[in-house]
């Protein structure tokens, strides 16, 4: 199923673009060719490697929202729906001028069970054993000890830990409940630096895996200083049989060539565009098949446990530095359980399913899903960009 219907300026594109700040990087073509820092701006994608290589070291700027704002002299890569159409995978699209994802040298992090709500819900129905009353009686002793809102429990709390008690006498325990109402976030590696594909690319996931999902996430940007300068969208691809076998098989379940999707842009914060815009922020996700099946659902940031700037403070903090930053995806509330094929099953990925992940705000992440070893082997590492920034005459900042 192609994706080129899917990479249009109305659909890839924030509801209020024309006032938004969007950072990029395209991959420009030419002799020799290589990444580069652009900025959307109207119908023009404007070249900034002229401020910084990479999309990294631009970030360190202060105030950079503004001076990009009001920028002007920058030469043009393309028109945005030139470079939209080239960014969709497929033959010939590795020479083209195209999108890639928006960041770079900045480290890959993730965090996970950051919505106690739902993962409370699942441990419910798992201890009911598919009793509804017994369900209810469960959720009520929860209730008495969180005031009846699932969604007031702070993690690290007192009631918090109160429900963890509870929790353990009933046998309920659990790694993932330690890290969904514990005092510590789960804060994983997805991948490594340049890494992750952008918008239109193909995503990955392994022949052996039979039960598999797209995680539909906002992804927060910092710098080496610990700023969130903006956001972008993310699919955390998961595959959901590896690391039920195994917490231990997170690396397999979670990093695989192209499995971290990220994009379309950056939006830097701005006085339009806040981390309070990200906190009410919904992310729609859509699974188009080849067999014609469709699946839709929402994942709220209101509805998140930890607030996003606390999981960027245990990401990053006196204990851990991350010299040219981190994208940290925020995690999901989504965890798909329609059936796809056999009842009872579930939902899986097929090699061809359009997934496309949006929010008005941001814009809409779109990208296929094919086979780990079918797509096109990540051989662009640190190495590799460092030589092209080179042989461009880039290096000089």
């Amino acid at each position: 199923m192609e994706l080129g219907p899917l990479l249009r300026k109305a659909q890839v594109l924030p509801a209020d673009a024309a006032g938004a700040v969007l950072v990029g990087r395209a991959w420009i073509a030419g002799d020799p060719g290589g990444p580069s820092p652009v900025l959307v701006r109207g119908e023009d994608v404007l070249d900034l490697s002229s401020l910084a290589p990479t999309v990294a070291q631009l970030l360190e700027r202060y105030d950079l929202a503004a001076q990009l704002a009001t920028l002007d002299g920058l030469p043009s890569v393309g028109r945005i729906d030139a470079l939209l159409a080239a960014s969709a995978a497929g033959p010939g699209s590795a020479a083209r001028t195209r999108f890639l994802a928006p960041v770079d040298l900045q480290v890959i992090k993730a965090s996970g069970v950051t919505f106690v709500t739902s993962l409370l819900e699942r441990v419910i129905e798992e201890q009911a054993r598919g009793d509804p009353a017994q369900a209810q009686a469960i959720r009520a002793r929860i209730d008495t000890l969180v005031g009846g809102d699932l969604s007031a429990i702070r993690p690290g709390s007192e009631a918090a830990m109160a429900l963890k008690k509870t929790l353990v006498e009933q046998g309920a325990w659990s790694q993932y409940l330690e890290v969904g109402i514990g005092p510590d976030a789960e804060i994983f590696t997805k991948c490594p630096p340049l890494a992750s594909v952008g918008l239109g690319a193909d995503i990955g996931i392994l022949r052996s895996s039979t039960w598999n999902n797209p995680e539909p996430e906002v992804v927060l940007v910092v710098n080496a200083r610990g700023e969130v300068v903006g956001a972008t969208l993310g699919n955390d691809v998961n595959l959901r049989d590896v690391e039920g076998r195994s917490a231990l098989l997170l690396g397999r379940a979670k990093d695989n060539n192209a499995s971290s999707a990220i994009g379309p842009f950056v939006r830097l914060f701005d006085g339009r565009f806040t981390i309070d815009t990200v906190r009410a922020a919904d992310v729609a996700l859509r699974v188009e098949g080849d067999d014609g099946y469709t699946l839709e659902g929402v994942s709220s940031l209101s509805k998140i446990s930890r607030d996003p700037l606390e999981i960027v403070r245990h990401a990053m903090n006196e204990n851990h530095q991350y010299p040219d930053g981190l994208a940290l995806y925020l995690g999901t509330m989504f965890a798909p359980i329609q059936d796809r094929d056999t009842p009872g099953q579930g939902f899986t990925h097929k090699p061809g399913d359009r997934v496309t992940i949006s929010t008005p705000s941001l814009g809409a992440l779109v990208n296929r899903v094919r086979y780990c070893d079918e797509i096109e082997p990540w051989q662009f590492g640190a190495g590799a960009l460092m030589r092209n920034l080179a042989q461009r005459g880039l290096l000089k900042h």
